[in-house]
């Protein structure tokens, strides 16, 4: 990728991330592209007895999409070459009654999700996404996306001067420390968090027809934009690159792909709180999908032993300050090209016959791998990647980018990794297993 091209693939990436605050976001954006690219959009509700070769895309949830390209060849006979990510990251979530007027300020209660790093979300200019559900006047329930896009809320920190151990023990309170201000009030006067979202939505899209807002599925996040940083622009520092760099990735990758080739990209939900949904990957979208493309039991059981599957999830930097947190023969560093995640305990679904295979992918387009294994004294995380190969059957690895500050408001990326990866996914959506 020449210079001027990775300028416009991380261009791309910060525009993809900025349109993108939630899942629901997310997978507009992605279905957005794939329109513009001629996939046609499959309903699960209806039957695909009759579908012929061709490029499609499926939703659940409007917050996990699979997309794929059909061959003229029996699928049993040549499987799908699989990528797999998640659309989700950790953050705040809006309670159902969140309500509340504390010392003349309006406040919103919230609940965590996944594993966020919490200290970073306090003193930042916070926005609100998601997916807004209400009934229309014919008595109809719909739903729309709303998304506030300007600053609109705050977490203040509380002054050093009035905990003077801050820099010491300070720790946060989910329930008390975290309910941010939206504004002034008056502890006599009503506040709508459902009124609010009614109106927000209306000024988006003046054209709905909206009685009452019944229930929603609302996020913060942070306003500030991606970019590319450092002196020398060797970074990209944004929200939610966990994990919606390798969603990106990917969707660049499957656009680029032959569209005779059988390949396939899921990005799935919740897969920081565990993935058991109907739209996560412990789930079954991913294998009710593969289930309908084949004529039977015995045609898709072949199909998955010739498909493998590349599941792709940031991977820890090896971090300067704290380079003992880290096995030093396997510290990964940015712009040093994708990394191969291996545990011996299967937290990572890596074995010698997947990762040779990607080495040797790498190699045909001339990208270096790096390796991570955690310490031996410390837990691991765990990814899509065991969950699908156990669930579905299919022959999987783990492999990601290296990254800073994974789960914090804003982390950190190499700026160069991202095209060395879709180098190596277009190369294995197009190459022969």
């Amino acid at each position: 990728m020449t210079d001027t091209n990775l300028v416009a693939f991380n261009q791309r990436l910060c525009d993809f991330i900025d349109a993108s605050p939630t899942p629901f976001h997310a997978v507009k954006t992605m279905t957005n592209s794939l329109d513009s690219a001629g996939f046609i959009q499959l309903d699960e509700r209806q039957s695909w007895a009759n579908i012929e070769a061709g490029q499609y895309y499926v939703t659940r949830n409007d917050s996990s999409l699979i997309a794929f390209t059909l061959p003229d060849t029996q699928l049993a006979d040549v499987g799908f070459k699989m990528m797999g990510a998640h659309t989700d990251s950790p953050c705040l979530h809006v309670k159902p009654k969140p309500e509340k007027t504390v010392q003349g300020l309006c406040q919103l209660g919230v609940e965590v999700y996944g594993g966020a790093l919490l200290n970073p979300w306090f003193d930042r200019d916070l926005s609100m996404a998601g997916r807004v559900n209400y009934v229309d006047s014919n008595n109809v329930l719909q739903d729309a996306l709303v998304n506030f896009e300007q600053a609109v809320a705050i977490i203040p920190s509380l002054a050093i001067h009035l905990d003077r151990e801050a820099n010491k023990n300070r720790t946060v309170n989910t329930q008390q420390h975290l309910p941010p201000i939206l504004m002034q009030g008056d502890e006599t006067s009503e506040f709508d968090f459902r009124e609010l979202l009614k109106q927000q939505v209306l000024k988006q899209t003046p054209t709905l027809d909206i009685v009452n807002v019944l229930d929603y599925e609302i996020c913060l996040y942070d306003v500030q934009n991606a970019a590319v940083t450092g002196l020398n622009e060797d970074f990209i520092s944004s929200a939610r690159l966990d994990n919606l760099l390798s969603c990106f990735v990917g969707l660049e990758a499957i656009l680029a792909c032959d569209a005779q080739q059988p390949a396939l990209l899921v990005c799935s939900d919740h897969e920081e709180v565990g993935s058991l949904s109907t739209s996560g990957a412990q789930g079954p979208f991913l294998e009710s999908i593969l289930l309908r493309l084949c004529q039977d039991n015995e045609a898709y059981q072949r199909m998955v032993q010739h498909s493998l599957l590349i599941s792709v999830d940031n991977a820890h930097a090896i971090h300067p300050n704290y380079a003992d947190k880290h096995d030093a023969e396997h510290g990964p560093k940015l712009n040093a090209g994708p990394v191969i995640k291996t545990n011996a305990n299967q937290r990572y679904a890596t074995n010698s016959e997947t990762s040779a295979y990607f080495r040797h992918l790498c190699a045909q387009v001339d990208v270096p791998v790096q390796d991570f294994v955690v310490r031996s004294d410390m837990g691991c995380g765990s990814t899509i990647g065991p969950i699908t190969a156990g669930g579905v059957g299919v022959k999987t690895l783990d492999v990601g980018l290296p990254s800073y500050a994974m789960h914090s408001i804003r982390e950190h990326a190499g700026s160069r990794d991202a095209g060395m990866l879709c180098r190596v996914i277009t190369q294995f959506y197009n190459d022969s297993i």
